[in-house]
């Protein structure tokens, strides 16, 4: 922290991606949104990304924009000062007991088990209901795969549609998230206990952290514990859950809150 900021109180920021600091027309960062977080960066906050994504996604997004601060894949992967310094896999008997039913209901499956954009299929279930996903991504086919042996999944894809769900009474003993009509993703979705790790491992106080975010995946990190801020382009029930709703990303949403409250001169 600069002489300048020294009497700044230092805060502990933590922005979603996608609608926050992206416009979600053109997937590119608002440019008010980037010159505010290397404003917070030199007044000295401890600036970091918050996302859903994978290690090896949210790290080349992070890079792109100056920020060596992630709390990653739904919160389970922490990376302070371009460091991986926590990472964790999916509970491996709970994953196993769902693969199981997946198998027994003739359910295809795609299983990311370490950071990359490979996935693991047995069998062409998955593409024969869902086809390829639109996302990057590379398929490796092994007829011999046991996911009991695996003990590091870090996400698993279900290839079921919503009409089949009635039939399908197990599906939500795991959070799950439906990018697609075809198919729904499993993955660690803690990004509020990420937050907490990480301000553990800072040796920080809870009550400074202040989080950005947009949509329902947002709704686990807004808590009563510290701030949270809705953008004005986000989803309702995350405005009525957040301290404060700013204005829409791309109308300067960030930079105005953060002018707001004196974060930023």
């Amino acid at each position: 922290m600069t002489q300048h900021d020294a009497s700044m109180h230092r805060k502990y920021f933590f922005f979603d991606i996608d609608g926050t600091l992206t416009d979600d027309a053109t997937h590119l960062v608002v440019p008010s949104a980037l010159r505010t977080l290397h404003a917070l960066k030199q007044q000295g906050h401890f600036v970091a990304i918050a996302t859903g994504r994978a290690h090896y996604k949210a790290v080349s997004f992070a890079e792109s924009i100056g920020i060596e601060n992630l709390v990653c894949a739904g919160g389970g992967c922490l990376v302070k000062d371009g460091q991986v310094i926590e990472s964790n896999a999916l509970p491996h008997e709970q994953t196993v007991a769902m693969l199981q039913k997946a198998d027994r209901d003739g359910i295809g499956w795609l299983i990311m088990k370490d950071d990359s954009d490979g996935v693991w299929m047995r069998d062409f279930r998955f593409l024969e209901t869902a086809g390829f996903r639109k996302e990057l991504t590379t398929y490796h086919y092994d007829p011999s795969f046991d996911y009991h042996d695996t003990r590091t999944i870090f996400k698993f894809y279900l290839a079921y549609t919503k009409e089949m769900e009635k039939d399908l009474p197990w599906i939500d003993e795991m959070g799950r998230l439906r990018m697609t009509e075809d198919y729904c993703i499993y993955q660690y979705d803690e990004k509020k206990k990420g937050i907490m790790s990480m301000m553990d491992h800072l040796q920080a106080p809870y009550e400074d952290v202040v989080v950005f975010g947009d949509g329902m995946n947002d709704l686990v990190m807004f808590d009563p514990m510290w701030t949270s801020i809705a953008m004005g382009n986000g989803e309702e029930k995350l405005k009525q859950k957040a301290d404060y709703v700013t204005a829409a990303n791309t109308d300067d949403g960030i930079e105005k809150a953060c002018r707001r409250f004196g974060w930023i001169r």
